[in-house]
C-alpha cells in the first residue's frame, strides 16, 4: 500500500480526461476546472473515457511527478460517489480507495463496516 501522510489528500476527477494531456495540461485542468491548486502536494487522479487509462498528477517539491498505468484487459471502476449539486467536478477519496481503485477492485461491490472515527 502506498503511504501517504494524513496531510495529503486525493482528489478524483469525475469528469473523464484526454489521456494525451502531459503534465501541463492536468495541472491546467487542475487548476481551471477543479478549482484547486496543483502545486498544494495533493494527488490528483484521473481516468479516461473507456477507464482503461489512469493517470496521478503530484507536485513533488521540486516538480511535478506523473503516473500513468494501462490495463490491458478489463476497466478501473470508480468508486460511488454522488454528484453535489453545486455540480462539482472533483471528489475526495481515501488512500485506501484509490490503492483498490488501481488494483482493479470493484468499489461499488465492496462494503464497509462501521469504524470509530474522530
Amino acid at each position: 500500500m502506498i503511504g501517504l501522510p494524513p496531510s495529503v489528500s486525493i482528489y478524483f476527477c469525475l469528469a473523464p480526461v484526454n489521456m494525451r494531456y502531459g503534465f501541463d495540461g492536468l495541472s491546467a485542468l487542475v487548476r481551471n476546472t477543479l478549482c484547486l491548486d496543483p502545486l498544494s502536494g495533493h494527488l490528483f487522479l484521473f481516468l479516461s473515457r473507456r477507464r482503461d487509462r489512469a493517470k496521478l498528477l503530484f507536485w513533488d517539491k521540486d516538480g511535478y511527478a506523473l503516473f500513468y498505468k494501462r490495463l490491458e484487459r478489463g476497466r478501473f471502476h470508480a468508486p460511488r460517489i454522488e454528484r453535489a449539486t453545486d455540480g462539482a467536478q472533483v471528489a475526495l477519496l481515501a488512500s485506501r480507495e484509490m490503492v483498490l481503485l488501481l488494483e482493479g477492485i470493484d468499489l461499488k461491490e465492496t462494503k464497509r463496516r462501521k469504524r470509530f472515527t474522530l
